[in-house]
């Protein structure tokens, strides 16, 4: 069949297939249907920008942000055998009771870890291993912190007490390792944040920052780093004093140190970041006189 016969054989098919008039109504009503479907969706867009209610806590949410919103708090003794509660001040984090203190190289964590106070820069190529979580409590604004800058995405209320949210974001974690997420809570009129990093996923950040909670009934051992200004030492009265003004009691004992002067905090027991009751008993260590 050459293309003349194809064209007159289309011709006469098209001629014998009937043709109605165009559904002008149904195309209309499908217009209106998505018309009220995007305006239905724009409305609940706006609405959740506004606020959103979980938990019994109203939550300020700013537009264009998927975040993952802190969980409502719940008593310590409520927790699950396996966790355990750290934090500071009267907000705290649940992690695994496996989880270590401080578990880095290079100021690196190398394996599931809590860290308390910011971490200093450290120039020595370690990487982070794949699948680990770890998370940072810090006293402070964290905006002018050299390590990184914090941008609130979203603001809410946990508990009565207003909080800030950074989306977490997935980045390159250097040094030949994979891909570190993190995603940080600040708390502004307590000045007290956390930071979780994780080089599994994104949404392991997620699950640890909703586990954050408001505890009244509880206080933070405090970190050392709030107490360093222009890098001076850390005294065990000046520390004590912080401890005593957080409701705790500061047992002091001595131990020889020729590297350090007199009177220089050394140890705390329990650690920084441990939640105790009010009135605990706190034990610094801190350097005998020469």
């Amino acid at each position: 069949m050459n293309e003349s016969e194809l064209t007159d054989l289309l011709e006469r098919a098209g001629e014998q297939t009937p043709v109605g008039p165009p559904p002008l109504e149904a195309l209309h009503a499908g217009a209106r249907r998505r018309r009220r479907r995007r305006t239905a969706a724009v409305s609940s867009a706006a609405a959740a920008a506004v606020l959103i209610a979980a938990g019994g806590t109203a939550l300020l949410v700013a537009p264009g942000t998927n975040p993952k919103i802190p969980a409502a708090s719940t008593p310590p003794s409520a927790l699950p055998a396996e966790m355990r509660l750290v934090g500071l001040g009267h907000v705290g984090v649940t992690v695994p009771k496996e989880w270590g203190t401080g578990q880095v190289r290079c100021m690196t964590p190398q394996q599931d870890t809590v860290l308390v106070g910011p971490r200093p820069a450290h120039f020595c190529a370690t990487s982070r291993p794949a699948g680990v979580e770890s998370v940072e409590l810090g006293a402070g604004d964290p905006g002018p912190h050299y390590r990184f800058g914090f941008r609130p995405d979203v603001r809410f209320e946990l508990d009565g007490v207003r909080a800030e949210r950074q989306r977490t974001s997935c980045a390159a974690g250097g040094f030949g390792g994979g891909d570190v997420c993190s995603g940080m809570v600040y708390f502004p009129t307590l000045k007290i944040w956390f930071r979780a990093e994780s080089s599994t996923n994104a949404g392991e950040v997620d699950r640890i920052l909703e586990r954050i909670r408001v505890v009244p009934d509880r206080v933070g051992v405090p970190e050392h780093e709030q107490l360093l200004p222009n890098g001076s030492d850390v005294t065990g009265q000046r520390y004590a004093d912080l401890i005593t003004s957080l409701g705790l009691r500061p047992v002091i004992i001595t131990a020889k140190s020729p590297n350090y002067p007199a009177g220089e905090l050394l140890r705390v027991s329990p650690v920084p970041g441990t939640m105790v009751t009010p009135g605990t008993k706190i034990t610094l260590t801190v350097t005998a006189r020469r």
